[in-house]
């Protein structure tokens, strides 16, 4: 099981290094397209794009509006979308023709196979989407659908002394082919390429906790801990995947699972809440089925048998505070597990809030947009406010995060927006990969000032041609770790230092500073953040 502090969300008591005020030595800047030289470079960038990522030079190209580059770059996609056809890699073949579809491509009706074939093909054999739920006479009989996850790593030497060195972890069979499900953070060390360690992947079928039986991991998701194994065994009951959205806070809810290594323990409780936004892609189902280490991966079940959620973690030090993690991100990112490898996640390069006027959602409002990213390439800008990606409504940051599960990272969309003025507006944008640290990375493309927005909530501007630490505060978002540290608009601000930690998760600001709110009295101040939350898309 994986474990949570407060402490750790608020990036309290961390070790930080680097300590440095950085500015970017270049901060892109839209290229005025009617100056020929400018073209000329653009269609120079496109054409190397275009060997190793046909889909963004073909959306850079759109953007250029250059009809000979556009016809070149289609050209490259139609090429790939055909190899994949005749490979009959029906995931990929579906990216490239749902990219194509966003691109207006004309011709889509003479490719081989439609959208709806390709869906249907891709999703064919992919395990657990088509399970049919068969409820069980005794709840014990589920235990036998479960498993526990054993990382062997061999021996680790503490004073001297070699001790068998473990990770425990649950996991649970969505095919009788043995595929089944766990989290990622069990079999982290199996797809760290910075781990150089020893380690070997078994399972323990439920019932024999002798035999060991070797497995393999096929697709992992970090950012959501999912992972997709593989045993060479008949599974003695498959689960069928639930959905979440039937869930009430309240209902009665089982988890299953091997704590602290006691294989085939079933406990209960009822579901505390349903949005807990411990992920940086979506919300979380708080629980208080006793959960502890060695859970992690188990199925947490409704009356009925049905997976409902995959537990993994808990609050430290606190007593029935339980994780779980909802079944719909399981089922929208099981095709792409199934397709093997680490599971990327799409962003634009955008970080915002939901819009709302006299309580009513209006869309996600557009706070910051990354320079060269792809919201910036496309168009939007601050105080945009999307109402709709690919056609569907978007009236909060969560409808947002919910549509990107289901888009996948190197492929086009559509977003719609509303100017502040209130006009219309569209925009095709490139889902690039979603960095590990979406923060870090805005920070070393853009200055320092603009930077601090989506990280710490608050904007900057400069005050002093002397000095390019002495600034002002523009603008406050509500609710920020700038808003609570009790930052108001036009509060002087002094950057001192600014620190990252090891990882490059978490931010550690140093600065001087004098508050409106507590009476302009001088004062050193720290403020942690984290470099990744929901509000980056």
């Amino acid at each position: 099981m994986k474990k949570i502090s407060i402490a750790a969300v608020i990036c309290a008591g961390l070790f930080f290094s680097c300590s440095s005020i950085k500015q970017p030595e270049h901060v892109y800047s839209h290229p005025d397209y009617t100056e020929e030289d400018v073209r000329r470079e653009e269609i120079k960038r496109i054409e190397k794009l275009r060997e190793s990522d046909t889909v963004q030079a073909l959306w850079r190209a759109k953007l250029l509006d250059d009809s000979k580059t556009i016809e070149e770059c289609t050209r490259e996609v139609v090429k790939e979308y055909n190899d994949f056809i005749k490979k009959e890699n029906w995931f990929e073949a579906l990216h490239l023709y749902e990219s194509l579809e966003k691109a207006g491509y004309a011709e889509l009706s003479s490719l081989p196979k439609n959208k709806e074939e390709l869906r249907s093909l891709s999703d064919a054999n992919v395990p657990g989407l088509k399970n049919k739920l068969i409820p069980a006479e005794k709840r014990a009989t589920y235990i036998s659908g479960t498993v526990t996850v054993w990382i062997d790593r061999g021996l680790k030497v503490e004073r001297g002394m070699g001790f068998a060195d473990r990770v425990i972890g649950s996991g649970f069979f969505i095919s009788k082919n043995g595929y089944l499900i766990t989290n990622h953070h069990v079999i982290e060390d199996l797809v760290n390429p910075k781990y150089e360690g020893y380690a070997r992947l078994y399972i323990k079928m439920a019932g024999d906790t002798e035999t060991r039986i070797p497995a393999k991991v096929v697709g992992w998701d970090p950012i959501v801990d999912l992972a997709l194994l593989k045993a060479e065994v008949d599974a003695p009951y498959v689960f069928a995947l639930g959905s979440s959205e039937d869930l009430n806070v309240g209902d009665r809810i089982f988890a299953i699972g091997s704590p602290i290594g006691l294989e085939s323990t079933l406990t209960s409780g009822i579901v505390s809440s349903m949005d807990r936004k411990l992920f940086t892609v979506g919300s979380v189902i708080q629980i208080d089925a006793a959960i502890n280490s060695g859970n992690s991966g188990g199925p947490c079940i409704d009356e009925n048998g049905a997976v409902q959620a995959i537990a993994f973690a808990g609050m430290l030090q606190y007593e029935g505070l339980n994780f779980a993690i909802p079944v719909e991100y399981l089922k929208a990112e099981l095709p792409a597990l199934y397709h093997g490898g680490k599971f990327e996640h799409p962003w634009m390069g955008g970080f915002g809030h939901t819009k709302k006027d006299l309580g009513k959602e209006q869309g996600l409002e557009v706070q910051y947009v990354m320079p060269g990213g792809s919201l910036s390439r496309a168009g939007i800008v601050e105080s945009d406010v999307i109402t709709a990606l690919n056609g569907q409504p978007v009236r909060t940051i969560e409808d947002m995060q919910r549509i990107l599960f289901y888009c996948s990272a190197k492929t086009m969309a559509v977003i719609s927006a509303k100017t502040a003025s209130g006009e219309d507006k569209s925009a095709l944008v490139y889902l690039a990969t979603r960095p590990k640290n979406p923060g870090y990375r805005i920070y070393n493309s853009d200055v320092l000032a603009n930077s601090f927005t989506p990280i710490f909530g608050m904007k900057l501007v400069h005050v002093s041609t002397m000095s390019s630490h002495k600034y002002s505060v523009q603008s406050i978002i509500k609710g920020s770790v700038a808003d609570e540290s009790g930052f108001s608009e036009n509060d002087p601000v002094d950057v001192l230092g600014v620190e990252f930690n090891e990882d490059k998760s978490a931010v550690y600001l140093m600065a001087y500073v004098k508050n409106s709110k507590k009476g302009y009295l001088d004062r050193s101040l720290g403020m942690g953040a984290p470099l990744d939350s929901p509000y980056y898309f």
